[in-house]
């Protein structure tokens, strides 16, 4: 099985963490959600590594849950756990003493607009679009949610969360969202010169600056704050809804 994340090292101080199923527009399964975590977990403990780069192979970043991969007949073994297992990438994140950094590439879609949100810096193409269009499909959005709590107010977070539209690159700028929309060939190539930016600081200082942006705020720790938006949903006893759509 080709692995389903890879990781390249352009220099001592950048990583690029790429989601590695381009036939399914890197849609998420288990497998792939599993070895996120592992490799986010073991960038955060590299002393020296400033940038953490998240991207896409292929020409997308993610399409979200690849809901046929769920629904497959016998059902993955890894499908039970994969709320854990998400759940785990998105406190790696929160954690990371790194910048986190997102190349959006035609679509962030569902659980892929949680991890394009939970970036500290997202640039974005033109003709890109981030959509949380879970509430069109009767759905939670927990770690959407968490982020969305996290990052921008109320208002900002019912313009994203409610209607569901696909925002494209622009918008996503003049939201906040996005650092930055650049023409779709050259997502890759504004990535790169923000990314020198971020790996000439020390990095001694972006980890105090990055423990001090996330305390300052936030009380609870990773594990309380992305539990809190999946107490709050209503539905999440019932069992009337799959464990995909709980926990996307």
């Amino acid at each position: 099985m080709t692995d389903p994340v890879l990781l390249e090292r352009p220099s001592q101080r950048v990583a690029h963490v790429v989601l590695n199923r381009p036939e399914r527009r890197n849609a998420l399964i288990g497998p792939l959600v599993e070895r996120l975590a592992e490799t986010i977990e073991g960038l955060n403990r590299e002393d020296d590594l400033n940038v953490i780069v998240i991207r896409g192979a292929g020409d997308a970043f993610c399409s979200g849950l690849d809901l046929k991969e769920f629904g497959a007949d016998p059902q993955p073994a890894w499908v039970p756990t994969f709320g854990d297992s998400w759940r785990r990438v998105h406190r790696a994140i929160f954690d990371s003493p790194c910048i986190v950094v997102g190349a959006l590439q035609r679509a962030a879609v569902n659980g892929g607009a949680a991890l394009a949100l939970a970036c500290d810096f997202l640039v974005a193409g033109n003709t890109a679009f981030l959509q949380v269009g879970e509430i069109q499909q009767g759905m939670a959005a927990p770690m959407n949610m968490a982020w969305l709590r996290l990052r921008f107010d109320e208002a900002t977070s019912a313009r994203i969360a409610l209607l569901g539209d696909r925002i494209a690159g622009p918008d996503l700028v003049a939201l906040g969202v996005a650092f930055s929309s650049v023409p779709d060939d050259e997502v890759l190539a504004a990535v790169d010169e923000l990314v020198d930016r971020l790996a000439a600081h020390e990095p001694t200082g972006v980890r105090r600056i990055k423990a001090s942006l996330r305390r300052t705020g936030v009380s609870e720790s990773a594990e309380e704050w992305f539990a809190r938006p999946i107490a709050a949903d209503p539905l999440r006893v019932t069992g009337t809804r799959p464990v995909a759509a709980r926990d996307a």
